[in-house]
């Protein structure tokens, strides 16, 4: 109801703002792909075209219409899809394939990821020069399903495969969203497959990436509202198998209880990629990784306990193990405690000081 009344004041000052300016419906058709279609596109352009209109007009009513649409807008779409609607615009690649192809062997491990991303780009590409050729090409689809822990590298490749696939042609886009149950599950019975469809709009052209997918189904004896979004969820798949790649992931197990949850939807998947757990030397690369790129130094001694203390973890691993999320959450304990140990000298700090991650900063195991 909220959100129909907000609706009902965008249209209302886009036209508005129309009339006062003298133009057709510019404003106001672009409020209204916004509303009919939460359009990222139109959002953005609204904005844009709002700040063109404020910076060539003198006169101060112009700007409060601005304000006003703005506020609207954030109020009727919320801040969270405004501000991915910014970066899915910073996401949308247009680097070469090369590059692309080289963000991906450059994660750390992930071996046997690497080698089926390759094969899936060399048969896309194949069929793609069939279908050029005249020929028939699979009806395989793109929709993909990453099995295995948290924190091995599952939402940084289905970042990367987006990309890849707009620089290869499959995808129109290459953006990237990323959906939970709370975005996909409505409060009201009948307000699911809207919400479903409304995220399935925003995401076509490039990835919808749906983490712990078996969250949808966790209630399956009770839980209508997610058998509805799993409904609209299946027909969506087949619908827009063509310009939309949807990536469910999380653990193995409760992955297959998802997929055995509605008849059908499976099949709509192809591929099926496991992440192994990270070995050891992989999690000391990774720790090496952060400490290069946050311009962070480490000594052997401190190497050496920062290597004791992942070993420690791993003979602890249970399922709640999370792979390169506890190493970055090991370099942010240790920074804090670089941080504290500095703040707590006389003296100057030098740059090299700022720098050097010690022995003492690396905290104890448990």
């Amino acid at each position: 109801m909220i959100s129909n009344n907000y609706k009902m004041q965008l249209a209302k000052e886009a036209k508005q703002l129309d009339t006062s300016l003298g133009q057709d419906t510019k404003f106001e058709n672009l409020v209204r792909e916004i509303t009919q279609e939460s359009g990222a596109r139109a959002s953005l352009e609204l904005i844009n075209e709002l700040g063109i209109l404020v910076k060539k007009s003198a006169f101060p009513k112009i700007k409060e219409r601005q304000e006003k649409i703005i506020e609207l807008l954030y109020k009727y779409l919320g801040s969270k899809d405004i501000d991915e609607f910014y970066q899915n615009l910073k996401d949308v690649s247009s680097a070469p394939f090369e590059e692309l192809q080289k963000e991906l062997y450059e994660l750390v491990g992930l071996d046997n990821v690497k080698q089926q991303v390759r094969n899936l780009i060399a048969f896309n590409r194949i069929q793609r020069l069939r279908v050029d050729s005249g020929l028939k090409k699979s009806d395989k689809t793109l929709h993909m399903a990453f099995l295995g822990n948290p924190g091995t590298g599952k939402t940084s490749v289905a970042r990367i495969i987006g990309k890849m696939y707009k620089s290869i042609g499959l995808l129109s886009k290459g953006h990237f969203i990323e959906a939970s149950r709370t975005d996909l599950i409505a409060e009201y019975q009948g307000q699911t497959a809207i919400k479903v469809k409304r995220l399935i709009n925003r995401a076509k052209g490039g990835v919808l990436f749906i983490d712990e997918a078996y969250s949808i189904t966790e209630n399956d004896h009770s839980d209508s509202y997610g058998r509805e979004c799993l409904t609209e969820l299946t027909k969506a798949l087949e619908d827009y198998r063509n310009d939309l790649l949807v990536i469910v992931a999380g653990y193995t197990e409760l992955m297959e209880q998802f997929f055995n949850s509605n008849p059908g939807l499976k099949s709509r998947f192809n591929t099926f990629i496991p992440f192994d757990d990270y070995s050891l030397e992989e999690l000391d690369d990774i720790f090496l990784y952060l400490c290069k790129t946050n311009e962070y130094e480490a000594d052997d001694k401190t190497l050496g306990k920062v290597r004791s203390w992942l070993q420690a973890k791993l003979n602890q691993k249970d399922e709640n193990f999370s792979n390169g999320r506890l190493v970055r959450n090991l370099f942010d304990d240790i920074i804090m405690n670089q941080s504290i140990r500095l703040s707590e000298q006389d003296g100057n700090i030098s740059n090299e000081m700022l720098k050097a991650l010690e022995e003492s900063d690396v905290p104890r195991t448990e």
